[in-house]
């Protein structure tokens, strides 16, 4: 078993700085687990208080069934892949990835047996013999994951790995990590895997669920998926996704078309009946709608036969991105992103105005106090 789980655990330092506000995690055995958020949200630093790198100081980790507060990183059944490589100059490829097995006294046929096999795993038989100062960056980083593999551990622990490498080879080692998690479950070994990134295109697509940190409280806990549609709250909304969704505040009020979202200067958007109900407690409050750039269409793209929620914008901005354009367009001094197909693009200039269509069924609306989604 390979569980991890996290029962109220904390981090302060020396100087009273709380990094680590009681976190609660429970990582399932051979899950894909991505901790995922902005500079300084403590992600690291829980990942370090899992390998034992960094002392908690209050609450319980705990890995299978052993809770290790008190063990030393060797005693955790763990491996830490770096973001730096951390790989030994002196030594070759071989002796890099055999070198924890060695001081294990593992016997010597059986290391030979645990390197070639993570080499061929990660594709870099043909550079046993090589030492660190000859290789590529993704190189670098294969050996040092086959490091981790051979080791055979309960946990392996990646901190931010591909950060260092060009943003094509961090597609390509991507996509190795990621299959790399699923052969070793369909061999049956440990596979549990806890993955640091502060980019949401590695957390997206390599997670099988993913852990959104903010000032060193979790803020949802959840498939890539479900992050996306379902955002518990406005800063997972605004964090994941990109462009980020777009974020306007107004009231909730009642007309003729049922229950409304208005905007400061009196235009609104119709709420869906589902929508309406569950955002009709606030009627005469101020809210926060949110709605991704995909979720703004235009003439063309709206549903056929729809009359309402459509708004003009002055455009500010379009960038042509190949298949898609991004919109900026400014409504009564807020700025908005739209997402739009190139081949259903209306051709929009700067300084033109565009009529768009809001999807309101795709919308959110959270709590002006709170931030919470009211619309889940």
């Amino acid at each position: 078993m390979a569980e991890v789980v996290l029962k109220k655990v904390e981090k302060t330092y020396p100087n009273g700085f709380k990094a680590v506000h009681g976190i609660d995690l429970d990582i399932k055995d051979g899950e894909f687990m991505v901790f995922v958020g902005p500079s300084g949200c403590a992600k690291s630093t829980t990942l370090r208080m899992v390998a034992g790198l960094e002392e908690i100081t209050g609450g319980e980790i705990w890995i299978g069934d052993k809770m290790v507060n008190d063990l030393p990183p060797k005693d955790r059944g763990i491996a830490m892949v770096f973001q730096n490589y951390a790989l030994y100059p002196h030594m070759t490829v071989y002796e890099n990835m055999a070198f924890g097995l060695r001081m294990a006294k593992t016997p010597k046929d059986e290391i030979d047996r645990r390197v070639r096999e993570a080499a061929e795993k990660l594709e870099i038989t043909q550079l046993l013999d090589r030492k660190p100062k000859e290789m590529s960056g993704g190189q670098r980083q294969r050996v040092a994951v086959g490091r981790a593999i051979v080791r055979k551990p309960d946990v392996f622990l990646f901190d931010e790995p591909l950060s260092n490498l060009d943003a094509k080879l961090r597609v390509s080692m991507r996509v190795k990590i990621t299959q790399l998690h699923k052969q070793l479950k369909a061999e049956g070994q440990n596979a549990t895997m806890i993955y640091v990134t502060h980019d949401q295109v590695e957390a997206m697509t390599m997670g099988d669920r993913i852990c959104v940190l903010n000032y060193g409280k979790i803020m949802q806990v959840d498939t890539p998926l479900n992050l996306y549609h379902k955002p518990a709250n406005k800063f997972v909304a605004g964090f994941i996704g990109s462009p980020s969704m777009n974020f306007i505040e107004g009231f909730i009020e009642e007309n003729d078309h049922g229950i409304i979202f208005i905007f400061k200067n009196g235009k609104y958007l119709v709420l869906t009946e589902e929508m309406g109900e569950k955002a009709k407690s606030y009627i005469g409050k101020k809210v926060i709608l949110g709605i991704r750039p995909e979720n703004i269409g235009n003439k063309i793209t709206h549903p056929e036969g729809e009359k309402i929620n459509f708004l003009q914008g002055e455009i500010s901005v379009v960038e042509h991105m190949g298949n898609e354009e991004f919109i900026y367009f400014n409504l009564d001094g807020v700025e908005f992103t739209s997402r739009i197909e190139a081949r259903k693009s209306e051709n929009l200039k700067y300084g033109q105005t565009g009529e768009f269509y809001f999807n309101i069924k795709r919308a959110h609306i959270f709590d002006a106090e709170t931030e919470e989604n009211i619309t889940l």
